[in-house]
């Protein structure tokens, strides 16, 4: 039978009415999901489940459909990760590691639940057209929270950053904000990935197929699995395994990882998906076994209940569980278990319920690109963006309109380069790319790339020199785009790509007394020393990749017009400042790396922003004394001594005295960014978990000791070489008696 004609039969066979369907229990809205889960599950041969949990998406447009029963094809890889990646136009968000220079909970939540909206909306509009497809369905493969160790690893840009307490509450806010609030419906379910230790590299020097990351059992627990247990707390409803090994055995098939942390120790209940293709990569990439039988049968015990392929339905390795069974290495209960999660997760978006009853199934078309969620994008992007040098004030411009100013620089007009990896098909008329936003500073505006891509090989110092002359501001857009750096794709060091950096000299020397604004379009770090130093360069903005508000964000920044124009982004990874600041992308001990194990000075710390004020912190407030296990609670007043409005971004940081166990020398444990009126003050309440101040005790877990912690309150990190002009405050405490947390 013809694709076409097959595709049809189903479709006709899902919409048929069947005598008796709502009677069976599993549709019985009274009953616990439980009890109806089991009566679905009930109902479904082994062959049925063998299909449900090895059709999980990518060129096989999902799960069967299952007529007898009424159950329609199902599809679970959707990727939200800050818009709908879904085909046909959606807003587009800023990347996600721009969102962590916002360092605002509440812009992630916001952005997370304007996501949830539109996917939700299209997944109706697709189910009511009888559509299955890839990125069709609600089911999403977001957040990522993976740990940025290394600045050239190509998938930095979809993290959070570097620091695992950052990263955990965003990662918490956003799944909260994408499910929705609703007592009984999910609006659209999130996906934390990649679990676990995958943080690069992805093709350089060596596959992600193939590598296989030493960990301790420390850096384990203290870096890379901290945010994924921010996630289950915060109720997401699966976890994805990644591609790689963790001391030799692939994550996908690690009892420890998916069994024995995530499900005993932190008691997730959701469904544990493979990466596209991992678990076939476990034969064919890490040779972890020799036959499909075995990976199945390792990957269904340890507790992986779906596999994401990117084959043809002949070639997926879940079609061996049947087989594996029979050959007693599989269980059919067990295999019946972990078909479960699936289906309650299904359920809980409202599959087997009446329409009417869920509210999220009256989302249509109308909220895609509504007119809250074009201002949300816009907003989103002003609060992504880092000012990290402004000689002499030069910032904000004090006029918003030139005779003639420059824009220059291959990123300045290329709508493709401003979005990064998962990115929505946004449709170009909400698109402004520098140059669109830009050009309204002038009265006529002096325009040229002098490349032909951002690669910069080819490169035009004639229509540079042309570009910048007799201009009053010179604006000059460079950086990388996904095709430098992205999945599958880390970049060799952090050179500024090409002649970029040779253009850039070049508007020095071309721009007679014009003041020089530097924008970074960008991921992982740049060496863009010579540029901080120069007093040609009088000012950087770094950008991130904000997405389709990109002109227009930075219009208003540029010129402080309007709320959070006020730049108080602040860096969500150490930047450094040479290429000898950067380890082994392979080694994955901590140790030198990120802001908290780091020994040196980098060009930008992490936590380094500037701002068009200035703040001043006095008056800090917390117990000298608390009982182990205790959080801390503390307050801070806050002034804005300048006469600007401004966004701060206050950062709580502690450090351990005399701890029996290694820690960092430094830790994240609170932060916020509030918004205060100019020569105007705030008193912030502060809370520090017991959580956050445990050490990690081999063979114990968690524990809160006795002993002194210093408490450090501020808009930066402490004694860092290179400081903003506002101050930190801090105090000493001390923790009595001791208390096992456990494993966590």
């Amino acid at each position: 039978m013809a694709a076409g004609a097959w595709t049809a039969l189903v479709c006709f066979l899902c919409t048929v009415p069947i005598q008796g369907l709502a009677d069976f229990p599993f549709r019985n809205t009274s009953l616990s999901w439980s009890d109806r889960v089991d009566d679905l599950v009930s109902r479904l041969s082994i062959d049925e489940i063998q299909h449900q949990m090895a059709r999980g998406g990518a060129v096989n447009d999902g799960t069967p459909p299952i007529p007898r029963l009424g159950i329609e094809p199902y599809v679970w890889n959707t990727e939200c990760l800050r818009g709908d990646v879904s085909s046909g136009n959606a807003t587009g968000f800023p990347q996600a590691l721009g969102l962590a220079a916002s360092f605002s909970p509440r812009l992630v939540f916001q952005i997370g639940e304007a996501t949830g909206v539109e996917v939700r909306a299209k997944y109706n509009n697709y189910s009511r057209s009888g559509l299955h497809g890839e990125h069709m369905g609600v089911s999403c493969f977001s957040p990522v929270i993976n740990i940025v160790r290394d600045p050239r690893w190509g998938r930095s840009q979809e993290t959070y950053g570097e620091d695992p307490f950052q990263s955990g509450v965003l990662a918490a806010t956003f799944v909260q904000g994408l499910q929705g609030n609703d007592t009984r419906y999910v609006r659209a379910n999130a996906g934390c990935k990649h679990f676990a230790a995958y943080d690069g590299p992805e093709d350089k020097p060596i596959s992600r197929m193939k590598f296989d990351a030493k960990v301790s059992e420390r850096d384990l627990r203290t870096t890379f699995l901290p945010a994924f247990r921010a996630c289950v707390k915060a109720g997401t409803y699966s976890i994805m395994c990644s591609y790689n090994s963790i001391n030799g055995v692939p994550t996908c098939a690690s009892k420890q990882l998916l069994n024995d942390i995530l499900r005993e120790e932190w008691g997730f209940k959701g469904y544990v998906v493979s990466d596209g293709g991992a678990i076939e990569n476990i034969l064919r990439g890490h040779h972890y076994a020799d036959n499909y039988v075995d990976i199945a049968s390792d990957c269904v015990n340890a507790g992986c209940n779906l596999e994401l392929n990117q084959r043809k339905e002949q070639n997926l390795t879940y079609f061996s569980i049947v087989d594996a069974i029979n050959q007693g290495k599989l269980t059919e209960e067990k295999v019946r278990e972990s078909v479960k999660p699936l289906f309650y997760t299904r359920m809980r978006l409202g599959e087997f319920d009446p329409p009417e009853m869920n509210p999220y199934s009256k989302l249509d078309l109308s909220v895609i690109e509504s007119e809250a969620h074009q201002m949300l994008a816009i907003e989103a992007a002003m609060e992504t963006f880092v000012l990290l040098k402004n000689e002499g004030d030069m910032l904000p411009l004090k006029k918003d309109t030139f005779d003639r100013i420059a824009i220059v620089g291959p990123m300045a007009n290329n709508s493709e380069l401003l979005f990064g990896n998962y990115a929505p098909e946004t449709f170009h008329t909400f698109v402004k790319t520098p140059l669109q936003g830009l050009a309204k500073l002038g009265q006529s505006v002096n325009y040229a790339a002098g490349c032909d891509d951002n690669f910069c090989k080819h490169y035009d110092n004639a229509s540079i020199k042309k570009a910048v002359a007799m201009t009053e501001v010179i604006f000059v857009c460079l950086g990388t785009g996904r095709t430098i750096e992205s999945e599958g794709n880390d970049r060799y060091d952090i050179n500024l790509p090409g002649y970029q950096l040779q253009l850039l000299r070049d508007v020095a020397a071309y721009r007679n007394t014009t003041p020089v604004v530097l924008l970074l379009f960008n991921a992982g770090a740049l060496n863009v020393t010579w540029a901080d130093e120069s007093s040609d360069i009088a000012a950087i903005l770094e950008c991130f990749f904000p997405a389709q508000a990109t002109g227009e964000a930075l219009r208003r920044v540029i010129i402080n017009e309007g709320p959070s124009s006020n730049p108080a982004g602040r860096m969500p990874a150490t930047w450094p400042a040479t290429e000898d600041q950067i380890f082994n992308i392979t080694e994955y001990s901590m140790e030198g790396k990120t802001y908290r194990y780091f020994k040196g000075d980098p060009l930008y710390p992490y936590g380094y922003g500037l701002s068009y004020t200035q703040f001043k912190y006095f008056l800090l407030e917390n117990p000298t004394t608390i009982q182990a296990g205790q959080d801390l609670h503390g307050m801070v007043t806050i002034g804005n001594t300048g006469n600007i409005d401004g966004d701060e971004v206050i950062q709580v940081y502690i450090q351990w005295m005399n701890a029996t166990q290694p820690t960092p020398q430094l830790q994240l444990a609170w932060f916020d960014r509030v918004t205060i009126p100019g020569n105007g003050d705030v008193n912030i309440n502060f809370t520090v978990s017991a959580e956050s101040m445990a050490v990690w005790v081999d063979n114990k877990g968690w524990a809160v000791e006795e002993g002194e912690l210093m408490l450090y309150v501020g808009g930066q990190q402490p004694n860092q070489k290179k400081q903003i002009s506002s101050n930190v405050v801090c105090n000493t405490y001390k923790i009595v008696g001791s208390k096992l947390l456990g494993r966590y």
